[in-house]
C-alpha cells in the first residue's frame, strides 16, 4: 500500500495521478476520461452512487453478507439486513418514490429516528439520482419548515415517532406544524408508523410506508454525472436563511471509498459501527455511504452511550456484534468516563476483537485519550473533520502504517488535504505558532463544492478571507513533525489584556485534574482586560468535591501550566454542558449568558433545560 509520506506526497504533488488511481475503486457508468477540469473531480464521469454502495456487492457474489445490523436498545430490538435483502427494500422505496413523481434531480426531504427505513430512504434516494436533505429526527417544527423552504421537496419521508430513553417523540405533529408554517408544499408525505406512537394520516397526502412500498415494483438504478448532487446536509446550529452543504456523487464516492481502507483500516466483511446519527455527517459518511461502498458491515444503533441500559452499552454492541472498528466522539467516550470511572463495564464484555477507536466531533482533551487507550489497550486515534469536508482532514492513517500518537492532536493531514496555518496577513505560520487553519485549492474529491442555492455565501463563508484557501473556521498550528493541533473555533480564541489565549488549551489543563469528568472554558466580557476566561466544570461520578477548593486547585492548575496571563479566576462547577445532540458544547450561548445578553435556544440543543442551569449557576458564583 505505501507509506504515510509517500502517498501524501503524492496526493500533494500529482493529485491527478492519485486520484485517478482512487477513482479504480468505484464501478463507473462511464469512467472519467477527465480526473480534474473546471474545478470539478471527475467531471465527465458517470455512475450511481447505490449500485455502488449494494447492487455491486450483489452481484459480486456477496448479497448473504451482512450489510447492516439495527441495534435498539430502547426497543428491545436487533435485526440484521444482508446485502441482498437491503437491495429489495431499497429498490422497493426507490419504486415507491418513482411512482410519487420523484426524478433525477428532485430534493426529497427525510426527518427520521435511528431505524433502517432512514438508512433505506437515503439509498433509494440515491438509486433514482434524487438528492436527499435529512434532517435530524426530532428538529423543531420551525427548523424544519425553514429547511423545506429552502430544500423545495417533492416528498418528505417521516416516522410517527422518535423513541429516547425516557420518552418518546411523536414526530407527525412536528412535521405537521413545519407543514402548515412552510410556504413550500410538498406533493406527498410517507410516514412509517410505528408501535410506539401511532399517527394519524392526512387524507390526499401522507402515505403509510409499509403499504406504499408493498405495492410499488422496484427501481433500476438512474445513471448520473459524478458533478449531480448526491445530498444535502444543513449544518448544524443554522439561524435565518440556511446553510445548505451539498456534496457530488463521483468526488463523494471514490473519497469515501479511498478512506475506509487507508484511513480506518478496515477491510471488505469486517463490521465497522459510527456511533453517531443519520442527521448528522458523520451518518451520511460513516453509518450509511463509506461502509457499505467498502462492502463492510455497518451498524444503526438506537440508543446512548448511557442509560440504555447502563454505561457498558457501547461495549455490549462492540461484544455482540464483533465490532472491528468504533467511531464515535469524545463526548461519548466523557459520559461512560464520569458513569463508570474504574471501566468496570467494560469488563463484564469480550472487546479482543476491537482493533481501533477513532475519535471525532470536539477536541480530544489528552485525559479521556489516555483513559480509553489504557481501558481497551488498542489505539485511540483521534480525528479532525467537518460537514463541510465530508471525511477526514487530519488522522493517523492506519491503513498507510500508524504513525506515532501525540495527545492532543489528530495526527496529520489526509492525504489530498494541503493544510497550512496562515497568519492575519496570509502568510504561513512557522511552527508551533496558533493561527487560521486553512486548506490550499483544489479541495480533495468529496469535499463540498458549493452551497445549495448560494454561491456567493459559498464564496464568502470559505474563500474569500484567504484567496487560494478554504477557510476551516478552526484555529491551531502545526509542529516541527508536520503534526496537526486544533484548539478550536477562530472565535474560541479569547483577548485577554491583549494576550491572545486559546480556550481549547485551558480546557486541556482543567480536563487533566482527577475529579473533572468533563469541562468547556469561554471568553466573558471584563472591562479592565476585554476578556477573561471562565471554565465550566463537571464532576466526576461519585465526586464529592467542594466547589470553592475545586476552583483553587484549578485556577493554580491553570496557572502553572499556561501561565499567569490567562488570567484564570473562576470555574463553576454545574451538574452537566449545555450540548448540540451530536455532542458539541454550545460555548457561544454560554458566553451570552455570561455576559448577560439576550440569547436563543439552538435548535439543535439536547436538552434546553440545560441553560436555565448554567443561568442559576452563575447567579450563584
Amino acid at each position: 500500500m505505501g507509506g504515510y509520506d509517500e502517498a501524501y506526497r503524492q496526493s500533494i504533488e500529482r493529485p491527478e495521478e492519485f486520484w485517478g488511481e482512487a477513482a479504480l475503486g468505484i464501478q463507473w457508468d462511464v469512467s472519467p476520461a477527465t480526473v480534474y477540469g473546471d474545478g470539478r473531480w471527475f467531471p465527465d464521469g458517470r455512475l450511481n452512487t447505490c449500485y455502488n454502495a449494494l447492487d455491486r456487492h450483489v452481484n459480486a457474489g456477496r448479497g448473504e453478507q451482512a450489510a447492516l445490523i439495527h441495534d435498539s436498545p430502547v426497543t428491545g430490538t436487533s435485526r440484521t439486513y444482508s446485502y441482498a435483502e437491503l437491495l429489495d427494500q431499497v429498490a422497493r422505496t426507490a419504486g415507491m418514490l418513482r411512482d410519487l413523481g420523484v426524478a433525477a434531480g428532485d430534493t426529497v426531504v427525510i426527518y427520521m429516528p435511528m431505524v433502517p427505513e432512514a438508512v433505506v430512504a437515503m439509498l433509494a434516494c440515491a438509486r433514482l439520482g434524487a438528492v436527499h436533505s435529512v434532517v435530524f429526527g426530532g428538529f423543531a417544527a420551525r427548523e424544519l419548515a425553514l429547511r423545506i423552504d429552502h430544500a423545495r421537496p417533492k416528498v418528505v419521508l417521516s416516522a410517527s415517532c422518535g423513541i429516547e430513553p425516557a420518552r418518546v417523540v411523536a414526530y407527525k405533529p412536528l412535521l405537521d406544524s413545519a407543514l402548515e408554517q412552510a410556504a413550500h408544499r410538498p406533493g406527498r408525505c410517507v410516514i412509517l408508523q410505528r408501535p410506539e406512537c401511532p399517527a394519524e394520516l392526512a387524507e390526499g397526502r401522507d402515505l403509510d410506508w409499509e403499504r406504499a412500498v408493498s405495492e410499488a415494483a422496484p427501481a433500476e438504478c438512474v445513471s448520473v454525472a459524478a458533478t449531480d448532487p448526491l445530498y444535502i446536509l444543513y449544518t448544524s446550529g443554522t439561524t435565518g436563511s440556511p446553510k445548505g452543504v451539498v456534496r457530488d456523487n463521483g468526488g463523494h464516492a471514490v473519497a469515501l471509498h479511498w478512506s475506509m481502507s487507508h484511513v480506518y483500516g478496515a477491510a471488505p466483511g469486517e463490521v465497522y459501527w459510527a456511533a453517531s446519527d443519520v442527521g448528522w455527517v458523520v451518518g451520511h459518511s460513516y453509518i450509511v455511504y463509506a461502509p457499505l461502498l467498502a462492502g463492510c458491515t455497518t451498524i444503526l444503533y438506537e440508543g446512548k452511550p448511557v442509560g440504555t441500559p447502563d454505561p457498558g452499552a457501547f461495549w455490549r454492541v462492540v461484544a455482540t456484534h464483533g465490532v472491528r472498528t468504533l467511531f464515535t466522539a469524545p463526548t461519548a467516550i466523557r459520559a461512560i468516563k464520569k458513569e463508570d470511572p474504574s471501566g468496570n463495564f467494560a469488563k463484564k464484555w469480550d472487546l479482543s476483537g476491537l482493533r481501533y477507536l477513532f475519535l471525532a466531533g470536539e477536541r480530544l482533551d489528552p485525559d479521556t485519550y489516555h483513559w480509553a487507550a489504557d481501558l481497551l489497550g488498542i489505539p485511540v486515534i483521534d480525528h479532525w473533520w467537518q460537514t463541510e469536508t465530508g471525511w477526514p482532514i487530519a488522522a493517523d492513517c492506519v491503513g498507510l502504517g500508524p504513525l506515532p500518537v501525540k495527545p492532543g492532536s489528530p495526527t496529520k493531514p489526509v492525504p489530498g488535504w494541503d493544510v497550512h496555518i496562515l497568519d492575519p496577513d496570509g502568510n504561513d505560520c512557522p511552527p508551533g505558532v496558533d493561527g487560521a487553519v486553512t486548506v490550499k485549492l483544489p479541495l480533495p474529491p468529496g469535499a463540498l463544492p458549493t452551497l445549495f442555492r448560494d454561491e456567493a455565501r459559498y464564496a464568502r463563508s470559505y474563500l474569500e478571507r484567504y484567496p487560494g484557501h478554504y477557510l476551516t473556521g478552526d484555529g491551531g498550528h502545526l509542529d516541527a513533525d508536520g503534526y496537526l493541533y486544533v484548539m478550536g473555533r477562530i472565535d474560541d480564541v479569547i483577548n485577554v489584556a491583549g494576550h491572545r489565549l486559546s480556550t481549547g488549551s485551558m480546557e486541556e489543563v482543567i480536563a487533566s485534574h482527577p475529579d473533572v469528568a468533563e469541562c468547556a472554558v469561554i471568553g466573558v466580557a471584563d472591562e479592565l482586560k476585554g476578556q477573561l476566561p471562565m471554565g465550566f466544570v463537571v464532576l466526576k461520578a461519585g465526586s464529592e468535591r467542594d466547589p470553592g477548593e475545586m476552583e483553587r486547585e484549578l485556577t493554580a492548575l491553570v496557572r502553572e501550566r499556561i501561565g499567569p496571563v490567562a488570567a484564570f479566576r473562576r470555574a463553576v462547577v454545574v451538574t452537566r454542558l449545555p450540548k448540540t445532540r451530536s455532542g458539541k458544547i454550545l460555548r457561544a450561548t454560554m458566553r451570552d449568558i455570561a455576559d448577560g445578553n439576550a440569547y436563543n435556544t439552538p435548535s439543535t440543543i439536547e436538552d434546553p433545560a440545560a441553560l436555565p442551569e448554567i443561568e442559576q449557576a452563575l447567579k450563584g458564583t
